[in-house]
């Protein structure tokens, strides 16, 4: 992480193959979101660091990203780490080189990677957060998914009003745990769905299910299969979780509805490929599946 502390704000200086206005674009494509607001080509996020509640402003360019505290600048371990979420957040840590030399030479990418040159994979650093908007987004459609994400961020989760405008912090597993499914069902999630987020939240709470020990597993397989003993994770949701919280970069979630649809956009087809076909095309993206939909995804946004 390249990184200068100036006190009174935090400049990050990314990999060359960055653009803070693609990842901009890319944040900003739901009006309904509520856990960042996008003003003046900055976004302000709140954040919880050392049990502290922070409003950060993020802006920037192609050459460094500037954190600014619009409230009051926190203590120097606190700013440490909001320079560590931030750099998280942004995948700044992959090289993305080789994801571009490979993706200029395939068929279905090559148009996509230089239109969106210098986007990253947007993450979600807080895996109970991952898994929660994963399972919130199954077999429904994206709009209602974002409905029923802001009923539960402001239904559970912390705020804080800043000139104007409310900031709100996704929900705190050791919250939801103690939920009954009820509480989740007049929000009009399934029954099924509020099943698996409380249980989620119970074993995370239990100490059951942790970010570090998924990582420490480090084998795609071994990490694929221990998502997928969690009740109510099937193989999209761990791939999901494994792209956008875990940053595996070959993590594919093959069957998403959202890539068969971009994968047809692009290559000009009269039907969506299936599966098989969709093994067959891409494989050439080994090591890059997740950066390749992520671009794919993307590309809908139009």
């Amino acid at each position: 992480m390249k990184w200068i502390d100036q006190g009174s704000y935090l400049e990050l200086f990314p990999p060359k193959e960055f653009n803070f206005k693609e990842c901009l674009v890319f944040l900003g494509r739901s009006k309904q979101e509520v856990l960042h607001q996008i003003r003046e080509e900055s976004v302000y996020k709140l954040l919880k660091i050392n049990g502290e509640t922070l409003l950060i402003k993020i802006g920037g360019n192609q050459n460094s990203i500037q954190v600014e505290f619009p409230i009051s600048a926190p203590s120097k371990s606190a700013r440490k780490k909001v320079a560590a979420y931030v750099w998280k957040w942004f995948d700044l840590d992959q090289e993305l080189e080789n994801f571009y030399l490979m993706a200029c030479k395939d068929r279905i990418l090559q148009q996509i990677v230089q239109q969106y040159y210098g986007l990253r994979i947007i993450c979600i650093p807080d895996l109970f957060e991952a898994l929660t908007w994963a399972i919130i987004g199954q077999q429904i459609n994206l709009p209602f998914a974002y409905t029923l994400k802001k009923r539960f961020v402001e239904h559970f989760g912390e705020s804080l009003t800043f000139n104007g405008h409310t900031f709100w912090l996704f929900p705190e597993f050791q919250r939801i745990a103690m939920l009954d499914i009820d509480d989740l069902k007049r929000l009009q999630f399934t029954s099924r769905k509020a099943e698996y987020i409380i249980g989620v939240a119970k074993a995370m709470e239990s100490g059951k299910l942790t970010k570090a020990a998924l990582l420490k597993q480090q084998e795609y397989q071994l990490v694929h299969k221990s998502l997928m003993a969690i009740r109510g994770v099937g193989a999209w949701t761990a791939d999901y979780v494994m792209m956008k919280c875990l940053q595996f970069s070959s993590a594919f979630p093959i069957a998403d509805v959202g890539l068969h649809n971009a994968i047809k956009i692009q290559l000009g087809l009269e039907r969506k490929p299936t599966i098989e076909e969709i093994e067959e095309m891409t494989i050439h993206w080994e090591g890059w599946q997740a950066y390749a939909t992520f671009y794919l995804w993307r590309s809908l946004y139009e």
